[in-house]
């Protein structure tokens, strides 16, 4: 349970809500999509109601491969934002400069 304090204001309540509804429907979105390419990907049998092995695995490794991706993209992103930081902060004179 929830319990709000009375100096939040209603506001601030309602701007939370909306940030976590929006990233709980860009991460529906993402597995929507996720599914449905792996499923159009792996599932080419429809002559049973069973799934079969090469499919299981398939969409394993499927689901592998995009979660590796998602890190290696995470991983890059934040190389990429230290070096920025890193940059400004040699361009304004905050970090000693190499010798």
């Amino acid at each position: 349970m929830y319990i709000s304090s009375p100096s939040v204001r209603p506001s601030v309540h309602l701007k939370r809500f909306t940030a976590n509804s929006n990233r709980f429907k860009e991460f529906l979105g993402t597995y929507n999509k996720l599914t449905e390419n792996c499923f159009m990907d792996c599932v080419k049998d429809f002559t049973s109601r069973e799934v079969r092995p090469e499919e299981s695995s398939c969409s394993e490794s499927c689901l592998q491969k995009y979660l590796k991706m998602t890190q290696r993209i995470s991983m890059r992103f934040q190389e990429y934002h230290i070096q920025q930081n890193e940059a400004l902060a040699a361009k304004a004179g905050l970090l000693a400069q190499p010798r």
